[in-house]
């Protein structure tokens, strides 16, 4: 799937979706987490185990909210994640990877500041 960006923004803006993962630049990563100035490459734990630590490159970026990309299929991240966020005001947005990538270009577009991470899609 290709990814036309609606408006200009600065930061990483992900150009495509496919077998590779996330395209950037020139660059696919399997799983990312990004924020309004950087992408990086991501090790995911099982979405089961995400811990508020594994989302710690986000936080500082002091996000709105997190948009999590849970791989092919929507699935809720843990209770615990959740709570740990809302003790610091920030909220999470799980969705299909897919969503949270198209999302992340609209959110961007409007000058948003979120954060992604992101599974990959197999």
């Amino acid at each position: 799937m290709r990814m036309d960006r609606a408006g200009r923004t600065d930061g990483p803006i992900i150009a495509a979706i496919g077998p590779n993962g996330f395209r950037i630049d020139d660059g696919y990563y399997p799983a990312l987490l990004m924020t309004p100035t950087r992408a990086d490459s991501w090790i995911p734990p099982p979405l089961e185990a995400l811990t508020i630590d594994d989302l710690e490159p986000l936080l500082g970026s002091s996000p709105e909210f997190i948009l999590l990309g849970t791989g092919a299929t929507l699935a809720r991240p843990p209770r615990a994640l959740v709570r740990a966020l809302e003790a610091k005001n920030i909220g999470i947005d799980p969705m299909d990877s897919r969503a949270a990538a198209r999302a992340w270009a609209v959110l961007r577009g409007e000058g948003r500041m979120v954060a992604a991470a992101l599974y990959p899609l197999l």
